[in-house]
């Protein structure tokens, strides 16, 4: 899954001369978490979140009145608040390597750059439950099946030969990259509906063929 197929490509930037109060409001209009501060030609320069702004306003206790509290917030730019060392992502890297910078990082979203630096969009942690949501199915019901196998070539050709022989309709397989046992793997899959009964008995001889850990 390529980023460019699930960023949102309609986005806001800055720049460093505006203001902390209009980039705010930008924020709470378009309803995100994050401004990118661009140049003139949209480059990327830095990254103003929601926290940068809380951060950077004055307390609730301030004794400021409001016209003094209106003037020091139109005076603050972003280019006085924003993260000059972005971590970002090319539009043409996977939404997986996405997730683990934002993981690594606790980020809930990335700038999308091109080779020149320039924004061409942005990867939310959204996007990331979007892709994972339609790459498993779960959206289009069927059963979810996790099984146990041994992690060597050809481990998984028996239950797949197995559901095609009892008329099971693979909607999605998944497999995790850590075993759970050493020499094990763990392979979630997902078929479609079937008839009750025809799928209680697929249930029950797949109990006695493989090692299910699960059936949802």
């Amino acid at each position: 899954m390529l980023i460019e197929n699930w960023m949102t490509k309609d986005i806001v930037c800055g720049t460093p001369e505006m203001s902390m109060m209009k980039a705010s409001k930008i924020m709470k209009e378009r309803g995100v978490g994050r401004l990118p501060v661009v140049n003139e030609v949209g480059v990327l320069l830095g990254l103003v979140s929601d926290r940068d702004i809380k951060e950077a306003s004055p307390s609730k206790a301030t004794t400021l009145d409001m016209h003094e509290l209106y003037y020091l917030l139109s005076e603050i730019k972003l280019k006085d608040i924003m993260t000059k060392k972005v971590v970002t992502i090319k539009k043409g890297e996977t939404v997986e390597r996405a997730a683990q910078l934002m993981l690594e990082h606790n980020f809930g979203g990335l700038p999308v750059v091109d080779e020149d630096n320039k924004v061409v969009g942005m990867v939310t942690d959204s996007d990331v439950f979007k892709v994972l949501v339609r790459i498993t199915g779960v959206m289009e019901g069927g059963v979810q099946i996790g099984v146990r196998l041994p992690n060597q070539p050809g481990g998984l050709v028996p239950v797949l030969d197995y559901l095609k022989d009892h008329g099971a309709r693979l909607m999605s397989l998944l497999t995790s990259c850590e075993p759970a046992e050493v020499g094990s793997r763990d392979v979630y899959l997902r078929i479609r509906d079937m008839d009750k009964t025809a799928l209680n008995a697929l249930k029950d001889e797949m109990h006695k063929q493989f090692d299910i850990i699960y059936w949802v």
